[in-house]
């Protein structure tokens, strides 16, 4: 797959997985277990792309919910999934970020951190390590 050959590949991996991480649907896991099959970019890089880019899509995902909690998206209701999340984001805290990388439900608890105003240094660190451990686990099972 030529269009998938050297820096294109980063920079697609990166795209991928930032948008995966938004409220966009994605499947960057299969493109990262692509190209660590591959073997021909450094596995730990691809692992660091992949987490950079998935963490800035939930950063994303929680300033949105930031904008909600000040008033800038206004007359938008919870819906029942995001009022579950504000009431385990209340008793868990920051921590639970830690599951950010399940599909929708960790679109959901990075947009209610925001929502919540979380301290936004500890929620992306714990955003940080549970993506960064999904994607590690990619990497495991691809190579």
């Amino acid at each position: 797959m030529e269009f998938i050959d050297g820096n294109n590949a980063l920079w697609g991996l990166f795209i991928s997985s930032l948008l995966s991480s938004t409220l966009l649907p994605g499947g960057s896991e299969v493109l990262l277990g692509y190209l660590v099959n591959q073997g021909q970019h450094n596995p730990w890089l691809l692992l660091f792309i992949a987490t950079a880019g998935n963490t800035l899509g939930a950063f994303i995902t929680l300033t949105m919910g930031i904008m909600l909690a000040v008033g800038l998206l206004k007359n938008r209701p919870l819906t029942p999934r995001q009022q579950k999340a504000v009431t385990q984001l209340q008793r868990w805290g920051s921590p639970l970020l830690l599951l950010s990388w399940l599909p929708v439900v960790g679109d959901i608890l990075c947009l209610m951190a925001g929502v919540l105003r979380l301290p936004v240094v500890m929620a992306m660190l714990f955003i940080t390590i549970g993506k960064g451990l999904r994607y590690y686990g990619v990497v495991l099972i691809s190579g």
